[in-house]
């Protein structure tokens, strides 16, 4: 069962106040209209406004309450939470390949994969990575116990890899701008790049310069 508390940051005795007040500051923060194709912040808003909606109405919230207090009294570990497991089958991949994340906790009511936002306790998602953040994708399994109000987080870095022509590229430019060994010809080891790119500069500011003078 979902904590709608727990969304909105507010004590299970929260005033209609009080959820207002963090409704609207939580709203704002994670608006999808300000974080444009981010799945998290999209799944995030829904969440509060999911909460919002539950609490607000009085008669919802006397409903839910006792739901939310059935369920607690059946289930409420006292010991701190664990992740038992916390893994993908790949670590390495392309843009748009699947993935599959696996995970195994204990002692927690409230389990969070970010960015995919609230899971069970234990279980299998395979997701799509379209976008990477300098190359790296970050998942987080963050395990709650509200009880004890104790959390745990565990991360996984998956980074991203090219396709062959990518990466030849990528390659060609690495050893074009590699330094190379002294000569007499280059003393100082400068790379064949920058070599390149500086006698462009030079003929760049001579041209400049004729200019300038006629």
């Amino acid at each position: 069962m979902k904590n709608y508390y727990y969304f909105l940051g507010v004590k299970e005795n929260a005033s209609e106040e009080d959820i207002k007040k963090a409704y609207r500051k939580l709203s704002l923060k994670y608006h999808p209209d300000k974080n444009p194709d981010d799945d998290f912040f999209e799944t995030r808003f829904m969440e509060i406004k999911e909460a919002y909606e539950m609490l607000i109405d009085a008669e919802k919230r006397r409903i839910y309450d006792d739901n939310l207090s059935h369920e607690q009294r059946s289930y409420r570990p006292n010991l701190p939470p664990t992740i038992k497991s916390f893994s993908v089958n790949k670590i390495r991949v392309q843009k748009g390949e699947e993935v599959i994340i696996t995970w195994q906790t204990q002692n927690a009511d409230i389990v969070k994969v970010l960015p995919f936002g609230l899971q069970k306790g234990y279980g299998e998602k395979v997701i799509r990575i379209t976008e990477f953040q300098d190359g790296k994708f970050q998942l987080l399994l963050h395990v709650t116990n509200s009880l004890l109000n104790k959390t745990i987080v565990q991360g996984l870095t998956i980074t991203e890899i090219f396709d062959n022509k990518s990466e030849e590229f990528r390659s060609e430019v690495e050893d074009l701008f590699k330094p190379e060994k002294p000569t007499r010809n280059n003393p100082s080891g400068m790379s064949r790049g920058t070599r390149i790119f500086l006698f462009l500069l030079f003929i760049a500011i001579l041209i400049f310069a004729i200019f300038q003078n006629s």
